[in-house]
């Protein structure tokens, strides 16, 4: 696939109307545009946490390789399916999922179980990545919107979500701050 961009503006989006990939126009509100708009925010927001001193370096790897998964969710998104495909279309498939798994199931692996809901916080890395979290899991209400929207987008953004909470569990190292339920009553 090539992507050439040679003048950003376009004036085309002046009226509140934005093509979609498959240059099909919608209102800028339509729930495609909510929802790849939602992911897009999520992609900045990593990239945010990619700055946050005392993220581990495995955990930037790792978010490196999301923040390009997410511009492959946001492409899935913005074509809707036609069932006749002229050409084929980049797509979220399964091994990404899996791999958001094997992560989850990795750090997940080394630490403490879960004794009571975690406030989101702690270290700054972790503060961050609960940010992050958040936003992902507004993204996949926002997709659950769009009627024809591709079932492992969802997977992906439901797992990604579980991997951001458990890597801001892992920035933590240990020191979580923990939810002490009618503590202020």
């Amino acid at each position: 696939m090539t992507v050439n961009l040679t003048r950003i503006y376009t004036r085309h989006g002046d009226a509140g109307e934005t093509h979609l990939g498959d240059m099909s126009r919608v209102p800028k509100t339509h729930a495609r545009i909510e929802a790849f708009g939602d992911v897009d925010e999520l992609n900045a927001l990593i990239g945010v946490a990619l700055t946050v001193q005392g993220l581990p370096a495995q955990y930037a790897t790792w978010l490196t390789r999301v923040q390009n998964d997410l511009f492959d969710v946001g492409a899935d998104l913005s074509v809707p399916p036609t069932g006749e495909e002229k050409k084929e279309r980049l797509r979220v498939d399964a091994a990404q999922v899996a791999w958001l798994e094997e992560r989850c199931d990795e750090v997940n692996g080394e630490l403490q179980p879960l004794k009571s809901f975690i406030l989101p916080g702690g270290t700054p890395a972790a503060a961050a990545l609960h940010v992050c979290r958040t936003v992902c899991r507004r993204a996949e209400r926002r997709t659950l919107l769009v009627e024809d929207a591709d079932p492992e987008v969802l997977r992906y953004l439901n797992r990604l979500s579980d991997l951001l909470f458990i890597l801001s569990r892992g920035a933590n190292a240990g020191e979580e701050p923990l939810w002490k339920p009618g503590a202020n009553r």
